[in-house]
């Protein structure tokens, strides 16, 4: 597959995105679709799909998370999964059509001791011919060469919003030190996907300075995962916004934030992530307009629930979406 691609910067201001940002809608979708269609495959969606292999009681106060043991949701916490059934859970997922998956604990940091079962589910599922990432926390210098080792393609940390809304987000952690996580897997060749959630209340002030961080990392990642915020009872994001629904964002602005991070970023793949089982078909459609190329599948996304198998395929039918297959994106990053 040949593709005329559109020159990579790392040098976007603030200024120049927040002009984006302001674009008229149509003006700034139709310059989306043009950076899409010069850097990817038309019509062609990768699925992927997110397994939590360790759910609940995390350290971290992270304002929207259920799996937060600060949040109050009911959520009990269980140990790490046994790889097997890990396996056989991508197994199901590679059956159900989905080309990469996703691995999630719910971890401030992997312990040295769980990186024995961590490599054994990483070369399990690369050997099914799966492309795989995992969500771990931080990481060490020397935990991310042994998940490169491993065989690990994905590596999600993500900056979840502008760092200048982080510390309103989460206090256990600061911003330099998910900068610091995403430096090693770097450097281990890992390849990186990172993103965040909006809808948190923020201004697009904030949606700026979220892509600006991307956008402006030493190297785009490779994966750009898009959530829009499902406040959860219990969570701190989840009750005040539950007192406020206004901060919500709509679908036209979260289209733009779609579009601008397109354009921004454009190798990258663009992923509609949470949020997404409450979007209506015509946002969907819209954001794969904008240049979004990726999604999950399945029923669920670590705790919250998603759009499902079923639905998904009645959205690709009905808007003539193909699934991506694995050969054409490993190509696609070849070219890089």
């Amino acid at each position: 597959m040949t593709l005329e691609t559109t020159p990579v910067r790392t040098d976007w201001t603030r200024d120049e995105i927040a002009a984006l940002f302001d674009l008229p809608f149509t003006e700034l979708v139709f310059r989306a679709a043009e950076v899409h269609r010069a850097n990817h495959p038309a019509n062609q969606v990768q699925r992927s799909t997110l397994l939590s292999i360790k759910t609940g009681g995390c350290p971290e106060d992270c304002g929207y998370c259920s799996q937060s043991a600060h949040a109050d949701t009911g959520l009990k916490a269980t140990k790490l999964m046994d790889p097997r059934a890990v396996l056989q859970a991508a197994a199901q997922a590679k059956d159900h059509g989905s080309t990469r998956f996703c691995m999630g604990a719910a971890w401030r940091n992997p312990k040295d001791r769980d990186m024995g079962a961590i490599v054994e589910m990483v070369k399990g599922v690369r050997a099914m011919g799966m492309e795989t990432c995992m969500t771990l926390g931080m990481l060490t210098d020397d935990q991310a060469k042994t998940l490169a080792d491993a065989g690990l393609d994905y590596y999600n940390h993500n900056i979840d919003t502008s760092p200048e809304r982080y510390g309103e987000v989460i206090t256990t952690r600061s911003f330099e030190e998910r900068l610091e996580t995403l430096e090693h897997v770097r450097e281990a060749g890992i390849n990186v996907c990172c993103g965040g959630i909006v809808g948190m209340g923020e201004t697009r002030g904030d949606r700026v300075g979220f892509i600006h961080a991307l956008a402006t990392l030493p190297v785009h990642p490779g994966s750009v995962p898009v959530n829009a915020l499902v406040p959860v009872k219990g969570t701190v994001l989840g009750d005040m916004l539950a007192d406020t629904p206004l901060a919500k964002i709509d679908d036209i602005e979260f289209v733009r934030t779609v579009a601008v991070a397109r354009i921004t970023m454009p190798r990258s793949m663009v992923r509609l992530s949470a949020g997404r089982e409450s979007m209506s078909d015509a946002t969907q459609a819209l954001c794969f307009l904008a240049g979004a190329n990726s999604i999950f599948t399945g029923d669920k996304l670590l705790t919250a629930g998603n759009a499902g198998d079923d639905k998904d395929a009645a959205l690709f039918a009905r808007l003539g979406l193909t699934p991506m297959a694995a050969e054409c994106k490993v190509e696609l990053e070849a070219a890089e």
